[in-house]
Protein backbone atom coordinates (compact mmCIF):
# COMPACT_ATOMS: atom_id res chain seq x y z
CA UNK A 1 0.00 0.00 0.00
CA UNK A 2 1.19 3.31 -0.60
CA UNK A 3 2.28 6.02 1.88
CA UNK A 4 1.39 9.07 2.53
CA UNK A 5 4.33 11.88 3.70
CA UNK A 6 2.39 11.47 7.66
CA UNK A 7 3.51 8.21 7.16
CA UNK A 8 6.97 8.61 5.92
CA UNK A 9 7.00 11.17 9.08
CA UNK A 10 6.49 8.69 11.48
CA UNK A 11 9.22 6.20 9.74
CA UNK A 12 11.45 9.42 10.58
CA UNK A 13 14.10 9.09 13.22
CA UNK A 14 16.53 11.67 14.62
CA UNK A 15 18.52 8.89 16.66
CA UNK A 16 22.03 7.90 15.92
CA UNK A 17 22.63 6.08 13.06
CA UNK A 18 21.42 2.68 13.31
CA UNK A 19 24.44 0.12 14.11
CA UNK A 20 25.16 -3.22 12.43
CA UNK A 21 23.91 -4.64 16.04
CA UNK A 22 20.69 -2.83 15.93
CA UNK A 23 20.38 -4.02 11.66
CA UNK A 24 21.27 -7.77 13.46
CA UNK A 25 18.26 -7.38 16.13
CA UNK A 26 16.15 -6.50 13.27
CA UNK A 27 17.25 -9.82 11.34
CA UNK A 28 17.63 -11.84 13.48
CA UNK A 29 17.21 -15.18 10.56
CA UNK A 30 20.36 -13.44 9.44
CA UNK A 31 24.03 -15.75 9.80
CA UNK A 32 26.48 -12.79 10.52
CA UNK A 33 30.23 -13.31 11.52
CA UNK A 34 31.68 -12.09 14.44
CA UNK A 35 30.79 -8.01 15.30
CA UNK A 36 33.50 -8.24 18.21
CA UNK A 37 35.73 -6.34 15.12
CA UNK A 38 32.57 -3.64 13.69
CA UNK A 39 35.05 -1.97 12.18
CA UNK A 40 36.06 -4.30 9.76
CA UNK A 41 32.64 -6.13 8.57
CA UNK A 42 30.85 -7.55 5.62
CA UNK A 43 28.39 -9.68 4.68
CA UNK A 44 25.98 -10.71 2.21
CA UNK A 45 22.62 -11.91 2.25
CA UNK A 46 19.35 -12.96 -0.33
CA UNK A 47 16.40 -10.54 0.13
CA UNK A 48 14.11 -14.19 0.40
CA UNK A 49 10.57 -14.11 -1.39
CA UNK A 50 7.95 -13.83 1.21
CA UNK A 51 4.24 -11.58 1.29
CA UNK A 52 5.07 -8.39 2.68
CA UNK A 53 1.71 -7.74 3.71
CA UNK A 54 2.10 -10.65 5.89
CA UNK A 55 5.70 -10.05 7.01
CA UNK A 56 6.22 -5.99 6.21
CA UNK A 57 10.31 -5.06 5.47
CA UNK A 58 10.29 -1.16 5.46
CA UNK A 59 13.22 0.64 6.01
CA UNK A 60 12.60 3.53 7.99
CA UNK A 61 14.01 6.64 7.31
CA UNK A 62 16.84 7.38 8.61
CA UNK A 63 20.77 7.07 8.71
CA UNK A 64 22.65 3.91 8.73
CA UNK A 65 26.46 3.71 10.04
CA UNK A 66 27.35 1.03 6.99
CA UNK A 67 27.45 0.49 3.74
CA UNK A 68 24.54 -1.17 1.43
CA UNK A 69 24.40 -2.40 -1.69
CA UNK A 70 21.22 -3.76 -2.63
CA UNK A 71 20.34 -6.01 -5.88
CA UNK A 72 16.46 -6.05 -5.85
CA UNK A 73 13.16 -7.16 -7.95
CA UNK A 74 10.14 -6.37 -7.54
CA UNK A 75 8.39 -2.45 -7.73
CA UNK A 76 9.44 -0.22 -4.93
CA UNK A 77 9.91 3.54 -4.22
CA UNK A 78 13.61 5.16 -2.44
CA UNK A 79 12.78 8.48 -0.44
CA UNK A 80 15.13 10.85 0.23
CA UNK A 81 14.15 14.17 1.87
CA UNK A 82 14.09 16.24 -1.35
CA UNK A 83 13.77 13.33 -4.42
CA UNK A 84 11.89 9.90 -4.55
CA UNK A 85 12.97 7.12 -7.66
CA UNK A 86 11.02 4.00 -8.23
CA UNK A 87 11.90 1.14 -9.53
CA UNK A 88 10.02 -0.48 -11.46
CA UNK A 89 11.21 -4.52 -11.85
CA UNK A 90 14.74 -4.65 -11.48
CA UNK A 91 17.05 -2.30 -9.49
CA UNK A 92 20.00 -1.54 -7.23
CA UNK A 93 20.47 1.00 -4.98
CA UNK A 94 23.55 2.26 -2.92
CA UNK A 95 23.47 3.26 0.46
CA UNK A 96 25.43 4.96 2.80
CA UNK A 97 25.73 6.12 6.30
CA UNK A 98 25.88 9.91 5.05
CA UNK A 99 22.26 10.48 3.61
CA UNK A 100 19.43 9.33 5.55
CA UNK A 101 16.73 7.33 2.98
CA UNK A 102 13.46 5.07 3.49
CA UNK A 103 12.50 2.34 1.41
CA UNK A 104 8.74 1.54 0.54
CA UNK A 105 7.96 -1.39 -1.31
CA UNK A 106 5.11 -1.62 -3.52
CA UNK A 107 5.08 -5.54 -4.83
CA UNK A 108 4.30 -8.22 -2.26
CA UNK A 109 7.45 -10.21 -3.66
CA UNK A 110 10.82 -8.89 -3.64
CA UNK A 111 13.63 -10.61 -4.07
CA UNK A 112 17.55 -10.03 -4.95
CA UNK A 113 20.59 -9.80 -2.54
CA UNK A 114 22.15 -7.18 -0.35
CA UNK A 115 25.72 -6.64 1.22
CA UNK A 116 26.71 -4.50 4.03
CA UNK A 117 30.45 -3.05 4.93
CA UNK A 118 31.21 -0.80 7.16
CA UNK A 119 34.19 1.66 5.24
CA UNK A 120 37.14 0.87 6.69
CA UNK A 121 36.78 -2.58 5.48
CA UNK A 122 37.45 -1.04 1.92
CA UNK A 123 40.27 0.89 3.07
CA UNK A 124 43.24 0.28 0.73
CA UNK A 125 41.57 -0.82 -1.77
CA UNK A 126 40.38 2.37 -2.68
CA UNK A 127 38.08 5.62 -1.43
CA UNK A 128 34.63 4.49 -1.51
CA UNK A 129 33.49 7.98 -0.93
CA UNK A 130 34.69 9.43 -3.93
CA UNK A 131 31.97 7.47 -6.55
CA UNK A 132 29.24 9.34 -7.54
CA UNK A 133 26.20 7.60 -5.86
CA UNK A 134 27.66 7.76 -2.76
CA UNK A 135 27.44 11.46 -2.69
CA UNK A 136 24.77 14.01 -1.65
CA UNK A 137 24.15 15.28 -5.40
CA UNK A 138 24.65 11.73 -6.71
CA UNK A 139 21.90 9.29 -8.11
CA UNK A 140 21.93 6.27 -6.08
CA UNK A 141 19.31 4.10 -7.62
CA UNK A 142 19.87 2.47 -11.05
CA UNK A 143 17.01 0.61 -12.88
CA UNK A 144 18.07 -2.75 -14.47
CA UNK A 145 16.72 -4.82 -17.29
CA UNK A 146 17.32 -8.48 -16.93
CA UNK A 147 20.33 -9.18 -18.96
CA UNK A 148 21.73 -6.07 -16.07
CA UNK A 149 19.72 -7.73 -13.51
CA UNK A 150 21.85 -11.24 -14.22
CA UNK A 151 25.03 -9.67 -14.81
CA UNK A 152 24.87 -8.46 -11.08
CA UNK A 153 23.10 -11.56 -9.72
CA UNK A 154 26.21 -13.26 -10.82
CA UNK A 155 28.93 -10.65 -8.66
CA UNK A 156 26.56 -11.26 -5.46
CA UNK A 157 26.47 -14.73 -6.03
CA UNK A 158 30.29 -15.02 -6.19
CA UNK A 159 30.20 -13.12 -3.25
CA UNK A 160 28.27 -15.57 -0.75
CA UNK A 161 30.38 -18.43 -2.40
CA UNK A 162 33.38 -16.45 -0.95
CA UNK A 163 32.31 -15.63 2.00
CA UNK A 164 30.87 -18.59 2.89
CA UNK A 165 34.59 -20.50 1.69
CA UNK A 166 37.42 -21.49 3.69
CA UNK A 167 40.27 -19.58 1.46
CA UNK A 168 42.95 -17.60 3.32
CA UNK A 169 42.62 -14.54 1.06
CA UNK A 170 38.80 -14.49 0.68
CA UNK A 171 38.49 -10.53 2.25
CA UNK A 172 40.59 -9.53 -0.35
CA UNK A 173 38.48 -11.14 -3.21
CA UNK A 174 35.22 -9.91 -1.64
CA UNK A 175 36.44 -5.98 -1.67
CA UNK A 176 37.76 -7.01 -5.47
CA UNK A 177 33.63 -8.14 -5.59
CA UNK A 178 32.44 -4.89 -4.24
CA UNK A 179 34.45 -2.90 -6.66
CA UNK A 180 33.16 -4.59 -9.36
CA UNK A 181 29.65 -3.79 -8.29
CA UNK A 182 30.65 -0.24 -8.28
CA UNK A 183 32.38 -0.32 -11.45
CA UNK A 184 29.33 -1.71 -13.37
CA UNK A 185 26.88 0.52 -11.83
CA UNK A 186 29.01 3.04 -13.23
CA UNK A 187 28.82 1.93 -16.50
CA UNK A 188 24.90 1.81 -16.62
CA UNK A 189 22.86 4.69 -16.04
CA UNK A 190 21.00 6.14 -13.28
CA UNK A 191 17.05 5.29 -12.64
CA UNK A 192 15.07 7.38 -15.57
CA UNK A 193 11.93 7.08 -12.78
CA UNK A 194 12.43 10.17 -10.51
CA UNK A 195 9.41 10.57 -9.15
CA UNK A 196 7.87 14.02 -10.32
CA UNK A 197 7.93 15.81 -6.95
CA UNK A 198 9.03 19.67 -7.49
CA UNK A 199 5.66 20.51 -6.61
CA UNK A 200 5.86 19.48 -2.95
CA UNK A 201 9.32 19.02 -2.05
CA UNK A 202 9.46 22.28 -0.39
CA UNK A 203 6.69 20.68 1.73
CA UNK A 204 8.35 17.38 2.18
CA UNK A 205 11.82 19.16 3.35
CA UNK A 206 9.59 21.76 5.57
CA UNK A 207 7.87 18.45 7.13
CA UNK A 208 10.72 16.59 7.69
CA UNK A 209 12.09 19.72 9.31
CA UNK A 210 9.23 20.59 11.85
CA UNK A 211 9.22 16.93 12.65
CA UNK A 212 13.03 16.95 13.77
CA UNK A 213 12.53 20.02 15.53
CA UNK A 214 9.75 18.76 17.60
CA UNK A 215 11.15 15.20 18.61
CA UNK A 216 13.90 16.76 20.09
CA UNK A 217 10.94 17.85 22.78
CA UNK A 218 10.51 17.25 25.53
CA UNK A 219 13.89 17.26 27.02
CA UNK A 220 14.03 14.23 29.22
CA UNK A 221 17.45 14.82 32.01
CA UNK A 222 19.98 17.68 32.04
CA UNK A 223 22.28 15.87 30.45
CA UNK A 224 20.91 15.06 26.68
CA UNK A 225 19.86 18.28 25.54
CA UNK A 226 18.98 19.11 22.23
CA UNK A 227 21.38 18.39 19.70
CA UNK A 228 19.79 20.37 16.57
CA UNK A 229 19.71 24.12 17.14
CA UNK A 230 20.82 25.74 13.78
CA UNK A 231 19.98 25.82 10.30
CA UNK A 232 22.60 24.58 9.21
CA UNK A 233 22.61 21.29 11.81
CA UNK A 234 19.23 20.22 10.14
CA UNK A 235 20.34 20.25 7.24
CA UNK A 236 23.52 18.30 7.95
CA UNK A 237 20.78 15.84 9.73
CA UNK A 238 18.88 15.96 6.36
CA UNK A 239 21.39 16.06 3.74
CA UNK A 240 20.24 19.36 2.10
CA UNK A 241 22.18 22.06 1.20
CA UNK A 242 21.08 24.84 3.90
CA UNK A 243 19.74 27.20 1.54
CA UNK A 244 17.69 24.91 0.06
CA UNK A 245 15.85 23.91 3.34
CA UNK A 246 15.77 27.29 4.64
CA UNK A 247 13.86 28.29 1.16
CA UNK A 248 11.51 25.67 1.23
CA UNK A 249 10.89 26.27 5.02
CA UNK A 250 9.66 29.79 3.65
CA UNK A 251 7.68 28.79 0.84
CA UNK A 252 5.78 26.49 2.83
CA UNK A 253 5.79 27.58 6.59
CA UNK A 254 5.83 31.79 5.56
CA UNK A 255 8.30 31.73 8.95
CA UNK A 256 12.47 31.16 8.57
CA UNK A 257 13.77 28.17 9.24
CA UNK A 258 15.74 30.43 12.63
CA UNK A 259 12.28 31.79 13.26
CA UNK A 260 10.82 28.16 13.56
CA UNK A 261 13.70 27.20 15.80
CA UNK A 262 13.48 29.99 17.99
CA UNK A 263 10.06 30.01 18.80
CA UNK A 264 9.75 26.17 19.47
CA UNK A 265 12.61 26.93 21.94
CA UNK A 266 11.05 29.67 23.63
CA UNK A 267 8.37 27.40 24.13
CA UNK A 268 10.31 24.47 25.44
CA UNK A 269 11.73 27.36 28.17
CA UNK A 270 8.62 28.74 28.93
CA UNK A 271 7.18 24.97 29.64
CA UNK A 272 10.39 24.18 31.59
CA UNK A 273 10.19 27.54 33.99
CA UNK A 274 6.80 26.74 35.49
CA UNK A 275 7.41 23.21 35.64
CA UNK A 276 10.29 21.98 36.41
CA UNK A 277 12.53 22.11 39.32
CA UNK A 278 15.47 22.48 36.59
CA UNK A 279 17.87 25.55 38.13
CA UNK A 280 18.00 28.54 34.93
CA UNK A 281 21.90 27.35 34.16
CA UNK A 282 20.59 23.42 33.62
CA UNK A 283 17.33 24.66 31.22
CA UNK A 284 20.07 27.15 29.57
CA UNK A 285 22.64 24.14 28.41
CA UNK A 286 19.80 21.57 27.72
CA UNK A 287 18.55 24.23 25.09
CA UNK A 288 21.88 24.59 23.79
CA UNK A 289 22.93 28.24 24.89
CA UNK A 290 26.38 28.22 25.79
CA UNK A 291 25.25 29.75 29.05
CA UNK A 292 22.85 31.22 31.50
CA UNK A 293 23.71 34.65 30.04
CA UNK A 294 23.26 34.06 26.68
CA UNK A 295 19.56 32.18 27.60
CA UNK A 296 18.57 35.29 29.52
CA UNK A 297 19.31 37.70 26.80
CA UNK A 298 17.24 35.27 24.04
CA UNK A 299 14.00 35.05 26.64
CA UNK A 300 14.00 38.62 27.45
CA UNK A 301 14.44 39.79 23.94
CA UNK A 302 11.17 37.59 23.36
CA UNK A 303 9.17 37.95 26.42
CA UNK A 304 10.34 40.79 28.51
CA UNK A 305 10.90 39.36 31.27
CA UNK A 306 14.15 37.43 32.92
CA UNK A 307 13.94 33.73 33.42
CA UNK A 308 13.47 34.59 36.53
CA UNK A 309 10.97 36.87 36.65
CA UNK A 310 9.02 34.53 34.10
CA UNK A 311 8.94 32.04 36.84
CA UNK A 312 8.79 33.64 39.69
CA UNK A 313 5.58 35.64 38.09
CA UNK A 314 4.24 32.18 36.88
CA UNK A 315 5.12 30.51 39.86
CA UNK A 316 2.91 33.40 42.26
CA UNK A 317 -0.22 33.02 39.60
CA UNK A 318 -0.46 29.45 40.61
CA UNK A 319 -1.51 29.93 44.10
Amino acid sequence: MLKNLDDLLKDFSMTMPETLEEFYARHPYLKTSDLLDEKEHFNVMPIGKRNLSENPDVVAFGRKNYFKICLVSGQSKIHYADKSFEIKEHGLLFANPFIPYNWETLSDQQTGYSCIFTESYTEGSGNIKKYPFFQLEGYPVFELNKDEKVLLEGIFLQMQQELSSDFSFKHDVLKNLIFQLIFTALKLRPSTHILAEKANAPGRIASLFMELLEKQFPIRNTIEGIRLRSASDFADQMSVHVNHLNKSVKETLFKTTSQLISERILKESKIMLRHSSWSISEIAYSLGFEGPSHFSSFFKKQMHLSPTQFRAKNSMSAY
